[in-house]
């Protein structure tokens, strides 16, 4: 006797409801931009809070036999509460490099496995870090500005930019974006100089346990640092002043890195030359003072987002709770202190 369509679906849902499950607090951004589908596995199956109608724990508690892993991203935090709903979750794999949502301590406890973003990201945020200093340097956006409003013809020449060969650019946090964006300013002839937790032995820039004497010493500041309660307004008024009226600074960071309301004020008494920013502290509300500024080139915090990146992201995203969940090794698994 033949099986119907009927009951061969059914089957397959059946496996499906049998597959371990990943949780999802909320949608990662890369699910709009390149399609869910980029993140199916036939090792998984996702379990979205958000769809449910359910309160957030009356869901977890429900569920919670048949979670293994957490699916996070930035602005649903992965915190206590969440973890102690959650006695079988094991891994928690987050869309970003940074992972400050993420309550590190507590899954270390558990004996949670962490991954991240790894070097998905780098080349395309360090591509954006030295895009946004010529920017700011060459005046490319404000001049776009004059010429499309019709001023040159009107008012003649725009004022001249500065050139990026030979600035000597200080790096806040040579990790895998600092470095690349390191190397690329090193091919633009500038003296590459930084500040991070510690010493990087397999560099020869000059290092700077002080992020004011690095400041001091530089002609641009780039802030590839992660947020953490150290870094949290680190850049701050004794630093920009360091940095002094011929400075410049490019934030691709986290915006609360810098302490937003004395960078405003820097810039507007010419304490510092210019900002490129692609990081702010209040997310998407962006402070009106930087609307008027010529010298403030301003990014929507789009850094990390390239086709070419998302790819990759889905592909290591699967990949680590596939290995996870096959007992291999991670593919970016976060070593604390690295």
């Amino acid at each position: 006797m033949g099986v119907s369509n009927t009951d061969s679906d059914k089957t397959q849902e059946e496996e499906q409801q049998d597959l371990p499950k990943v949780v999802l607090l909320r949608p990662p951004p890369a699910f709009s931009l390149i399609g869910e589908e980029s993140f199916a596995s036939n090792k998984f199956q996702f379990l979205k809070t958000y769809d449910s109608q359910l309160p957030l724990d009356q869901f977890l508690s429900t569920h919670s036999h048949s979670i293994k892993a957490i699916l996070s991203s930035a602005g649903a935090p992965v915190n206590a509460d969440i973890l102690q709903l959650l006695p079988e979750v094991g891994l928690v794999v987050t869309t970003s490099a940074g992972l400050n949502h993420v309550d590190i301590p507590e899954c270390r406890r558990r004996g949670i496995k962490i991954a991240n973003a790894g070097h998905v990201y780098s080349d395309d945020v360090a591509d954006l870090a030295v895009g946004l200093l010529i920017d700011v340097l060459r005046k490319v956006s404000a001049s776009d500005r004059y010429v499309r409003q019709g001023l040159w013809a009107d008012k003649g020449n725009y004022p001249h930019g500065s050139k990026l060969g030979g600035k000597r650019t200080g790096i806040v946090g040579l990790g895998n974006i600092g470095y690349e964006v390191a190397k690329r300013l090193e091919a633009f002839g500038c003296v590459v100089s930084y500040n991070s937790r510690k010493k990087k032995p397999y560099v020869s820039y000059p290092f700077y346990h002080n992020v004011c004497e690095l400041a001091a010493n530089c002609d641009a500041l780039i802030i590839c640092c992660g947020l953490s309660d150290e870094t949290r307004h680190m850049i701050n008024k004794p630093v920009l002043s360091a940095l002094g009226k011929e400075g410049f600074i490019v934030n691709i960071g986290r915006g609360d890195i810098i302490d937003e309301k004395e960078m405003v004020s820097c810039l507007m008494r010419g304490e510092i030359a210019g900002a490129g920013l692609d990081v702010f502290e209040n997310e998407p509300n962006v402070r009106k003072e930087f609307f008027a500024m010529d010298n403030v080139v301003l990014s929507p915090h789009r850094a990390v987002f390239t086709p070419e990146s998302l790819k990759d992201l889905s592909q290591l995203v699967v990949g680590n709770l596939e290995a996870f969940l096959s007992n291999k090794p991670l593919l970016s698994e976060y070593v604390d202190n690295e």
